[in-house]
């Protein structure tokens, strides 16, 4: 994602899958303080990939046009 920071999901909610509309991005697990090491995930040219220390699994999804995931919640930014 060479055209702007790079997306940062969390899944606090214990989902087994969370769609994005960013095939790079970081897995931080957990909300903070309860986070995992973040993982920077990149799946090329694939419609999937699983965080290696969550597991949750990331699947594409080009139809995510007005939001970066669903669900919404599972983006994180840090605050200010």
């Amino acid at each position: 994602m060479a055209a702007g920071s790079i997306p940062h999901f969390q899944n606090s909610a214990g989902l087994q899958s969370i769609r994005v509309h960013a095939r790079e991005f970081m897995c931080i697990g957990a909300k903070p303080p309860f986070d995992h090491p973040h993982v920077y995930l990149d799946m090329g040219s694939g419609d999937e990939i699983i965080c290696p220390y969550c597991s949750t699994l990331y699947r594409y999804d080009p139809a995510l046009r007005t939001a970066i995931c669903a669900p919404a919640d599972a983006l994180w930014t840090e605050a200010a």
